[in-house]
C-alpha cells in the first residue's frame, strides 16, 4: 500500500522511539533491524543501493538536512513512485514544491503553503488517510458511472445490429432510444457518484499512475454485459412472435408476409403483427426488458469488484431514489391508458403489459446480475492472482535488500 517515510532532525534512538508509537514501526521490532538512518549514513551509500532501499518498507531519516528532502523526492521519482511530501517551514518549501503533492500544515510558514499543493487546516496527519479514500472512492464511483452507460449503450447497439443483422423488425424505436437515454439512464448514472467507499478500500495498493481508467479487463466486461442486454432484448422481441406460431426464418423476411409465406390466421393477420399498432406490444416487452436490465445493472453497479451480497444498493439511498424514479415513470407512461391518458402511452409506442408478459420480461431481465456477479468474481480472482505475484516479486527482491 501507501508507505509512510519519516524525516526528522531528531537522534535515531528518538526518532525509532516515535516511529513506533505512530505505528510507522512494529512496537515489538528489533531496532537494529529497522530501516532507520542518518542522513549522512544513508547518502555515503551507493547510489544503486540507496534506490533498493527506497522501493519497499516504512524508513525513517534522522538527523537530516532540509536538502536531504529534495534528495529523497528526486530519488523516489526515479523508481517511479509518487512522493508526497508534508512540511510546515520556510526550509520545506523546494521539497514541498519538488514532490508529486506538497502538503503544507495549517498552522506552517505562508511560504510552505504557497510551495505546497495542498494544507492541512488541523494539522492532522490522519486528514490524509481521509482525503486518500475520498480520492479513491472517487475514481471508483467514476468507474461504475462508465460501465453503467456503456453497458447499457452497447446493449442498445447490439439490440438495433443484431435486429438488422437478423432482418428482423426493429425491436425499439428512436422515441424508445430517447426515451431510455434522457430519462432511464441519466438519473441511475448520476446517483452512482454518491456510492459509498467499498470495503478493504484501504487495504488494497495504489493503482498504478499510468493505468487508464478503463482498463482491458473492464472494457471487456461492459462489452460482454452489453452482448447479454442486446441479445436479451432482441430476444424478448422474437419469443412474442414465436409464440404466435411464426419462425425465426420467417420472422426475418416479414416484410414479405401475405407473399412469401403465410402467418396463422390468414394473409390478413400481416398488418395486426407487423404493422402500426401490431408492433407496438412487442417494442413494448423490448423496451420494458430493457429499461430493466438497466436498473437491475445500476443496483449491480453500486460496486464495480465487489458482489451485490457484500455491497448491496441499499448502502446509497441515493441510487435507489435514482432507479426507483425512473422506473415509475415508465409505468405511469406503460399504464396511461388506465389512467385517463390513453394519448400518452400511444405517442410512446407503448401499450399496457399483463402479468404473463411482466414475467416473460424478468425472466430475460433477471439473468443480467448474474452475468455481473460471474464477471465480477472473476475480476476479484484476476485482481487477487495480480496482487500475489507482485507480492512474491516484492519478497524476492526483499531477500536482496542490505538491511543496516
Amino acid at each position: 500500500g501507501i508507505r509512510v517515510m519519516m524525516i526528522t532532525g531528531d537522534a535515531r534512538d528518538t526518532a525509532i522511539a516515535i516511529a513506533k508509537d505512530v505505528n510507522i514501526f512494529e512496537a515489538d521490532a528489533d531496532p537494529s533491524t529497522l530501516k532507520a538512518f542518518e542522513g549522512r549514513e544513508f547518502f555515503l551509500k551507493d547510489e544503486e543501493e540507496q534506490l533498493e532501499i527506497l522501493k519497499r518498507d516504512n524508513i525513517v531519516f534522522c538527523r537530516a538536512q532540509p536538502a536531504d528532502k529534495q534528495k529523497l523526492v528526486k530519488m523516489l521519482q526515479q523508481l517511479g513512485e509518487i512522493p508526497a511530501m508534508t512540511g510546515d517551514g520556510v526550509n520545506d518549501a523546494p521539497a514541498l514544491q519538488q514532490s508529486a503533492i506538497g502538503v503544507a500544515m495549517g498552522t506552517g510558514t505562508s511560504v510552505a503553503k504557497e510551495a505546497a499543493d495542498m494544507v492541512l487546516a488541523d494539522d492532522n496527519f490522519s486528514t490524509i488517510v481521509s482525503a486518500v479514500e475520498e480520492g479513491r472512492t472517487i475514481y471508483a464511483n467514476m468507474q461504475a458511472f462508465i460501465c453503467f452507460l456503456i453497458s447499457c449503450n452497447i446493449g442498445e447497439i447490439c439490440a438495433i445490429f443484431f435486429a438488422t443483422l437478423a432482418g428482423f423488425p426493429e425491436p425499439l424505436t428512436a422515441m424508445h432510444l430517447l426515451w431510455i437515454n434522457l430519462v432511464t439512464d441519466g438519473p441511475p448514472a448520476t446517483a452512482l457518484g454518491f456510492n459509498p467507499p467499498s470495503p478493504g478500500m484501504m487495504e488494497s495498493p495504489p493503482r498504478p499512475s499510468d493505468e487508464p481508467i478503463m482498463t482491458k479487463w473492464l472494457l471487456t466486461r461492459y462489452i460482454l454485459t452489453g452482448l447479454y442486454v442486446g441479445v436479451a432484448t432482441i430476444g424478448v422481441f422474437a419469443q412474442h412472435y414465436v409464440q404466435q406460431g411464426i419462425t425465426l426464418s420467417e420472422l426475418a423476411n416479414w416484410s414479405h408476409c401475405g407473399q412469401a409465406w403465410v402467418p396463422p390466421g390468414g394473409a390478413a393477420m400481416c398488418t395486426n403483427l407487423f404493422r402500426e399498432s401490431g408492433r407496438m406490444l412487442p417494442q413494448t416487452l423490448s423496451l420494458t426488458t430493457l429499461v430493466c436490465m438497466e436498473m437491475l445493472k445500476a443496483l449491480s453497479a453500486v460496486s464495480v469488484n465487489d458482489s451485490l451480497f457484500r455491497v448491496g444498493p441499499q448502502s446509497n439511498k441515493w441510487l435507489l431514489l435514482g432507479v426507483s424514479g425512473p422506473f415509475l415513470l415508465h409505468l405511469l407512461v406503460l399504464y396511461s391508458s388506465r389512467l385517463g391518458l390513453p394519448g400518452l402511452g400511444e405517442s410512446f409506442g407503448m401499450v399496457p403489459l399483463t402479468w404473463d408478459d411482466w414475467t416473460t420480461v424478468l425472466l430475460w431481465a433477471a439473468p443480467i446480475l448474474l452475468v455481473d456477479e460471474i464477471l465480477k468474481a472473476i475480476g476479484r480472482r484476476v485482481n487477487a492472482k495480480s496482487l500475489e505475484h507482485q507480492q512474491q516479486q516484492d519478497l524476492t527482491k526483499d531477500s536482496e535488500v542490505f538491511s543496516p
